[in-house]
């Protein structure tokens, strides 16, 4: 069975990724960004902290070529600990 999907590839795709707002996260984010898109542009990077302060949002747009790279993106931010939503 094969899996279709919407996303015409490659494409720069925005990736928002919610977490602790600490240093360590968003450290631990950056690491997986460079792992996976060494070159990563962080101009395409922002970040805006939950009004309490508490959480934080990062959006990354990431140049992906597959759905196998997107895939695997994701897998590695949702293992992270810190990371309570990926979208």
């Amino acid at each position: 069975m094969t899996q279709t999907t919407l996303i015409e590839f490659p494409c720069d795709f925005p990736v928002k990724i919610i977490g602790t707002n600490s240093d360590a996260f968003f450290n631990d984010i950056k690491a997986i960004i460079d792992k996976h898109f060494p070159d990563f542009n962080y101009e395409n990077l922002s970040q805006k902290p939950s009004e309490k302060n508490n959480y934080l949002a990062i959006t990354a747009t990431v140049p992906v070529n597959s759905k196998e790279m997107l895939d695997s993106f994701y897998r590695d931010l949702t293992k992270n600990p810190d990371v309570k939503m990926v979208l």
